[in-house]
């Protein structure tokens, strides 16, 4: 669990699925069996901010480590600066190992951060090198046609996206936010407690 640098513990049994009800709850049960881990199939959780697309993610890692999986986790942010303050092609390549050993590798706030030409090269070497090796779980609030966007070159974000698509599983979430719930029910109680 310490080597996995997971931000926190997450279960699929502490996730509210009645707060997202256009969240099938069946295929994430399913995705706990870890076949998708078997068979090197991404998961991607898209949706807008604090819709429970990290705590998803976790949890499925969480189960991936109890039975016996190496994971990893991750933003895209630290991943990209790691990789691109690398100041030789050696140590690019050893960091490079370090995403692609890993069974499980998430890479979570992805669309949050525009990335560099640099930085955005080596995130597609990443995928493509994990492409039929190991599953990575991502999440990102930024639908596909964004990522060109997000990348800085549209060619290299549909080669990345073929890569990462084509044996995955992609989860929207439309709901409201968790972390704004709460915070609903307190104003209209006006804010006493």
């Amino acid at each position: 669990m310490t080597a996995a640098r997971l931000p926190a513990i997450k279960t699929l049994e502490a996730f509210d699925f009645t707060f997202q009800p256009d969240l099938s709850e069946r295929l994430l049960w399913e995705l706990a069996d870890l076949s998708f881990v078997k068979t090197a199939t991404n998961v991607v959780f898209l949706g807008p901010p604090g819709t429970g697309k990290t705590h998803l993610s976790l949890a499925l890692t969480v189960k991936a480590l109890s039975a016996g999986y190496s994971a990893l986790f991750t933003t895209l942010t630290h991943l990209a600066e790691a990789l691109d303050s690398a100041s030789y092609p050696g140590l690019v390549r050893q960091r490079l190992r370090r995403y692609t050993t890993p069974s499980v590798l998430v890479i979570d706030e992805v669309g949050y951060t525009k990335l560099s030409p640099g930085q955005a090269h080596h995130f597609f070497e990443l995928v493509t090198a994990r492409y039929e090796h190991g599953s990575i779980l991502l999440t990102s609030n930024t639908g596909f046609s964004a990522w060109g966007s997000l990348l800085g070159d549209d060619v290299l974000a549909t080669a990345l996206l073929d890569r990462l698509l084509h044996h995955a599983e992609v989860i929207p979430i439309n709901g409201r936010s968790y972390r704004m719930k709460d915070r609903s029910a307190s104003a209209s109680g006006g804010g006493q407690k």
